[in-house]
C-alpha cells in the first residue's frame, strides 16, 4: 500500500508506547520498513507516552492499552494537550468496555495486536487522514459503543457539572447570552465559568475548548 503522508514528501511521524520492548520493536521495524512512516519516540508507560507526544507531536501516537498507568488515560491526556495527533488503540483485549473507553478518550482506531501487517499500516495512515477505523474482531461492538454514547459528564472528567452544562451548550452552537438564558444564569456567571473550564481543560480560549469537547464526541442537547 502506499501510506497517507501529513505533508507531500513527508513521513507520517509516530510515537509508539507499549510495554513490551519486542512489541515497540517490532512496530517500529514494520513502520520503519514499509516506507512513508517515521517512528519518532518509544515510551512504555502512558506518562512517557503524553510526554513524548508533548515533546515531539506526532501526526500519530499507538498506544497499549494495558501499559502502566492505563491507555485509557494515555489516549485522553494526548487528546487534550495535543489535539493535532490522533490516537490509534493497539491491543490484545477484545472488550467492549474498553473500546467504549478508548472512544470516549478521543482515539480514532481500535486494532487487535494479531491483525495483519499490512492492516497495522493502514489504520495508522487512516487514522492521521482523519478516518474512524475498527478491527473487524470488535466491529461488532461499535454499533453497541454508539447506542450507549457516555455522558457529556464522563467525557470531560477535568470539569464540574454546571462546566459541562456551560460547554455542552456551547457545543451546541449557543452564545454565552444564550448559555445564560438557557441555565438562568447572569452573563457575567456564564463568562467566570467559561473561564474556569478553559483553564481545567488547558486550552486557549472558547473556541478551543469546543473544538475539544466535540473531539470528544460532547454534542449540544437536542433542542
Amino acid at each position: 500500500m502506499t501510506p497517507v503522508t501529513a505533508e507531500a514528501g513527508e513521513p507520517l511521524r509516530v510515537v509508539v508506547a507499549d510495554d513490551h520492548p519486542l512489541v515497540r520493536r517490532g512496530l517500529r521495524g514494520l513502520l520503519t520498513g514499509a516506507g512513508g512512516f517515521a517512528v519518532v519516540a518509544e515510551a512504555e508507560d502512558a506518562d512517557g507516552a503524553v510526554a513524548a507526544c508533548r515533546a515531539h507531536r506526532p501526526d500519530v501516537a499507538v498506544l497499549d492499552l494495558r501499559m502502566p498507568g492505563g491507555g485509557v488515560a494515555a489516549a485522553q491526556e494526548v487528546v487534550r494537550a495535543v489535539p493535532g495527533t490522533a490516537v490509534l488503540v493497539l491491543t490484545m483485549h477484545r472488550d467492549p468496555v474498553l473500546l467504549r473507553a478508548a472512544l470516549a478518550a478521543g482515539a480514532r482506531g481500535y486494532l487487535l495486536k494479531d491483525a495483519p501487517a499490512e492492516e497495522v499500516l493502514r489504520a495508522v495512515s487512516a487514522v492521521a487522514a482523519g478516518q474512524l477505523i475498527f478491527d473487524p474482531g470488535v466491529a461488532g461492538f461499535v454499533v453497541s459503543a454508539s447506542a450507549t454514547a457516555p455522558a457529556p459528564e464522563a467525557l470531560l472528567p477535568e470539569l464540574t457539572p454546571r462546566q459541562v452544562q456551560v460547554l455542552r451548550l456551547a457545543a451546541g452552537g449557543a452564545s454565552n447570552a444564550a448559555v445564560a438564558a438557557r441555565l438562568g444564569l447572569s452573563l457575567k456567571t456564564v463568562q467566570n465559568h467559561v473561564s474556569d473550564l478553559v483553564a481545567a481543560l488547558g486550552v486557549q480560549d472558547r473556541s478551543e475548548a469546543v473544538a475539544l469537547a466535540r473531539q470528544r464526541g460532547v454534542r449540544g442537547p437536542s433542542r
